[in-house]
């Protein structure tokens, strides 16, 4: 099975000036752990998570003023559609993170999680009469 079987094509796409609790509102609209985090100026694709949110409002740190600028992880590890689901687990076990941009050319085409690969590898679930 390939990445682009799991992945979600639910993209949240957010600024560098959005501030954390802008961040986690869209993100808890859209149902989504992850946002992408384009930066026209700095002409990069990063992520914020929600592990990310979490640690800075562990720290005490204010969502209403921290801006995701600094939150947000530019060092990205990019899968394209076509990674096996199998490459795309060894990326995420090997850096440590749950979430993967898939990238289709220079665009990002989806994101694909560490849910998203166990809904595809588990078996289905029957349906027990209630």
């Amino acid at each position: 099975m390939l990445v682009r079987d799991a992945m979600s094509t639910v993209v949240l796409t957010i600024g560098p000036h959005h501030t954390l609790r802008q961040a986690a509102a869209l993100m808890s609209a859209r149902r989504v752990g992850a946002a992408v985090v384009y930066d026209p100026d700095a002409g990069g694709i990063g992520i914020l998570t929600e592990r990310d949110i979490l640690n800075s409002v562990g720290l005490g740190q204010d969502p209403d003023t921290e801006l995701t600028d600094d939150h947000t992880t530019t060092d990205v590890v990019f899968a394209t559609p076509a990674w096996t689901l199998e490459e795309a687990a060894r990326a995420m076990a090997h850096g440590g993170f749950r979430h993967l941009i898939v990238l289709d050319g220079d665009e990002p085409a989806g994101v694909v999680s560490v849910r998203d690969i166990i809904r595809c590898w588990a078996p289905a679930r029957e349906r027990i009469p209630a």
